[in-house]
């Protein structure tokens, strides 16, 4: 394919991705195969010979879309928003295109330089404590990493690193093998399975912190772990509270929870993956404040910013505790502007994407008051299905609606929810997902696409229902018979 062919076939391919995205309703939202169907409609082999683009191009209804899930129809009410937008489209091909490799500055310097100012524009949004910006001399910073895992893991290993030399330097007769053996790094019960594989990753112990009646974690509850700990022997040395839980969106008490990181030694990383968008908006900002207690913050543009996967944002407030865990600088990587910045010593790979620009563009054509916008939207149509829950007697709503998250259930057994859940998925009108809340088994219902509407909403809720309708009658049929 020469230029002259890229340029055709690029218009129709993103005549063909507009095409999708406009016309994204009338498509099932979840696929109607099982697994293993995708083999048999490809060859067994690469082709020896090439093909045309003409014969690539129609094989993606044949062969891809047939087992799509649509993460951005406005009938996907699963997991979380999977942020997608034309402008961050734009700048991702953009970004393929000048496809650099943004290890260092001087692999490309306009990588490193626009990642640096965007996390600073994307913090003042948020309105982050100064200390957490890089600026033009501070000692902070902010990062781009693939996801909130990563972020998580990132942060897990440079608290690993900076307790082994501290608690080295103040007890030398201690190996860095029996310093690894006492530590431990806490989390909620509430928090993402990312934090114990993180753990995992990092061979150290991890252990839950009990939540409360809200499902948030508490002062009291750490410290209570804390001291157990420390009296058996062990060193804490990290905590991973959570702003916005995967279950139910709920909010660890930060202002508790980090004096006693602080006074502890202990690091404190927040994870806000889903919630920390929100925080653009000050009517939300106040679920962040504590933030000024934590060494790192992450929060996923590519969640609920319009900004497409994959884009983690993540800050510290002392970047040479990050860089003094990875460091290394082989002759290879060396270059005349070593102190300029180098993100490859802020995360696990080495090579980077120039993912900056889609911040750029679509901070820079939503604006703030545009995506403010999009984020209250999203939080109003959750409001109006807990309103419908709500009217409907049967159903329970079980835990609180902050965001744009509701957890709701049948009033009655697990089984029973379970087979509504089924029953919802197997009609295949619109998706969602389940979580446990203590013993309970909970449907989630998150607003997620771009452009869903309060007429989605009012479907989903009118299927929803119908549907609980034939299964409770069903129900009592069968009782009745036993």
């Amino acid at each position: 394919m020469d230029a002259a062919e890229f340029r055709k076939r690029g218009k129709e391919m993103v005549d063909y991705v507009a095409d999708y995205l406009e016309k994204i309703d009338r498509r099932q939202v979840f696929p109607d195969v099982e697994p293993g169907y995708l083999r048999p409609l490809v060859a067994d082999c690469a082709p020896q010979e090439p093909e045309s683009f003409e014969d690539v191009f129609k094989d993606i209804e044949k062969v891809i879309m047939p087992g799509v899930t649509h993460w951005h129809s406005p009938y996907f009410f699963a997991y979380f928003p999977a942020a997608s937008s034309f402008p961050a489209l734009l700048a991702d091909m953009l970004c393929g295109g000048i496809g650099c490799v943004g290890f260092s500055w001087a692999a490309s310097p306009a990588c490193t330089e626009l990642e640096t100012v965007m996390l600073d524009w994307l913090g003042k949004m948020i309105n982050l404590p100064q200390e957490f910006l890089a600026g033009t001399d501070g000692q902070g910073g902010g990062v781009i990493q693939g996801s909130a895992s990563e972020a998580t893991l990132v942060s897990l290993l440079a608290a690993r690193t900076k307790t082994i030399r501290r608690v080295q330097s103040e007890k030398p007769e201690l190996t860095e093998a029996e310093i690894m053996g006492r530590l431990v790094a806490y989390a909620s019960d509430q928090a993402h399975s990312s934090v114990e594989r993180a753990a995992l990753i990092g061979a150290v112990k991890i252990k839950t912190v009990p939540s409360d009646d809200t499902f948030s974690v508490c002062g009291s509850a750490l410290k209570k772990v804390l001291d157990e700990d420390k009296a058996a022997g062990l060193i804490p040395f990290f905590f991973c509270a959570t702003l916005g839980t995967t279950p139910c969106c709920s909010f660890d008490k930060l202002l508790e929870l980090g004096p006693i990181c602080n006074k502890e030694n202990i690091w404190m990383h927040i994870d806000a993956a889903y919630a920390g968008s929100a925080f653009i908006c000050p009517e939300f900002r106040h679920l962040l404040n504590g933030v000024e207690f934590a060494d790192s913050f992450n929060f996923n543009p590519h969640k609920w910013l319009l900004v497409n996967f994959d884009c983690s944002a993540m800050w510290v407030k002392k970047r040479l505790d990050l860089i003094g865990a990875f460091k290394l600088e082989p002759l290879y990587l060396q270059h005349h502007h070593q102190e300029s910045g180098n993100f490859t010593h802020w995360q696990i790979p080495l090579g980077r994407r120039f993912r900056s620009l889609k911040l750029w563009f679509v901070l820079r054509m939503y604006g703030v008051k545009g995506l403010q916008e999009h984020i209250r939207k999203h939080v109003r149509l959750s409001h109006q299905f807990e309103h419908l829950v709500l009217q409907d007697e049967r159903f329970e709503i079980c835990a609180e609606v902050v965001l744009g998250l509701v957890c709701f259930r049948l009033k009655g057994s697990n089984k029973l929810n379970e087979a509504l859940l089924e029953s919802i998925n197997k009609a295949k009108k619109i998706h969602l997902v389940p979580c446990h809340l203590r013993e309970k088994f909970v449907l989630r219902f998150a607003i997620c696409s771009r452009t869903v509407e309060s007429t989605h909403v009012e479907f989903a809720w009118q299927h929803i229902s119908q549907l609980a309708t034939d299964l409770l009658k069903t129900w009592e049929q069968n009782h009745h018979q036993q």
